[in-house]
């Protein structure tokens, strides 16, 4: 599967001396963890994070289960194949929403949003390489809602990079919380790519977390009435039966997103296994009320 690609801060000396020339897409950096995939010929969507790829969808992290399912839920196969020759030739990337220290809405905020595409062979310009290429980035975010995904949303589009200045530039409050955005992803239509941080960036100190040795204080804490409606009614609106097993399976996922709690296998120490079993008991004594 393609790695992805680098991302040099604009501001800095490493940038391509390139990046700011033509015209320019600015995009919300979302503050994530990188998500790609890809289609086999039989239509099985292989996933991996910006390490490592995954044998089975099941292993990926608690944190990135909701977006490997949403991703898995929506992608539309046949658009795939009607589109390019090659459908496992083409990896397609992005970012899986989760809390690293920027608490965003995450009712609105989905649980993947696309940001690159690479196409193994496509027909193209001789100019181009026959080994393939990324997509710019509006012909990217057409390519995501072409699948039923959503890409990352544009700040500005077209911008001429004559006028742009990152010195002075100042991020934008985000479209997905009350507050600025984590920074902004610059992009040009001949594959140049940087970022411009906020200055206050994020810092995730899991400060607001219960110890994360305690599975009954974080399912204490964390399994919410609005949590537990809200994963009850994804449940129904998809027609599944909302048991104790299922309630709790998204309880857990929701908690690895949406909160501070760091899950062993995802840089931290609490055991989604012993966060489960406590999360059960409030799951069924929830049900059993309802």
């Amino acid at each position: 599967m393609r790695s992805f690609p680098p991302l040099p801060d604009v501001r800095d000396s490493r940038a391509p001396d390139a990046l700011l020339s033509g015209h320019l897409w600015l995009l919300e950096l979302i503050d994530g963890t990188g998500l790609r995939f890809r289609m086999e010929a039989s239509g099985l969507l292989r996933f991996g994070d910006p390490e490592t790829t995954y044998g089975d969808p099941g292993a990926a992290p608690v944190a990135l289960r909701p977006a490997v399912r949403d991703v898995r839920e929506r992608f539309d196969r046949d658009a795939l194949r009607d589109a390019v020759d090659t459908p496992e030739g083409v990896t397609f990337f992005g970012v899986a929403t989760h809390h690293r220290g920027t608490d965003y809405d995450w009712d609105r905020l989905p649980p993947f949003l696309g940001t690159d595409v690479w196409i193994g062979t496509h027909e193209g310009s001789e100019s181009e390489a026959r080994a393939g290429a990324f997509r710019p980035p509006d012909a990217a975010a057409a390519i995501f809602e072409g699948v039923g995904l959503d890409p990352v949303n544009a700040i500005e589009r077209e911008v001429n990079g004559r006028d742009f200045d990152p010195e002075a530039y100042a991020v934008p409050q985000s479209a997905w919380r009350d507050g600025p955005a984590a920074g902004v992803v610059v992009r040009n239509k001949r594959g140049g790519r940087g970022v411009i941080r906020a200055a206050d960036g994020p810092t995730d100190t899991g400060a607001e977390a219960p110890a994360v040795d305690d599975p009954e204080a974080i399912a204490a804490t964390y399994v919410t009435d609005d949590r537990f409606e809200r994963v009850v009614e994804a449940l129904d609106r998809r027609g599944e039966e909302p048991t104790v097993d299922a309630v709790a399976d998204r309880i857990v996922e929701a908690i690895a997103r949406e909160t501070p709690v760091r899950f062993a296998g995802g840089g931290g120490s609490a055991d989604p296994a012993r966060v489960r079993t406590a999360v059960i008991e409030r799951t069924r004594r929830r049900l059993d009320d309802r």
